[in-house]
């Protein structure tokens, strides 16, 4: 496997599931949802913009309203 895949918080949180799970402990169902964060005149870095549900990054982008657009999956709680 590429170094790539091994590093960052998704390798961070595979690793502390194993670990859980040799430990005997079962693993936790956690919720995630989509996640919108870009820049906006208001706050030119980079923030918290909604969920995907409630707001579409390709409208914000292309009204200009919004850029430099990403969806993550975050979890819900």
């Amino acid at each position: 496997m590429a170094k790539g895949y091994a590093e960052g918080p998704a390798s961070e949180e595979a690793e502390r599931r194993r670990e859980e799970l040799e430990r005997g402990r079962k693993a936790r169902k956690t919720e995630l949802r989509a996640a919108v964060y870009g820049s906006t005149e208001d706050e030119p870095g980079s923030h918290f913009i909604g969920w995907r549900d409630d707001v579409d990054p390709d409208d914000l982008f292309s009204s200009g309203r919004a850029w430099g657009l990403t969806v993550v999956r975050v979890s819900a709680s």
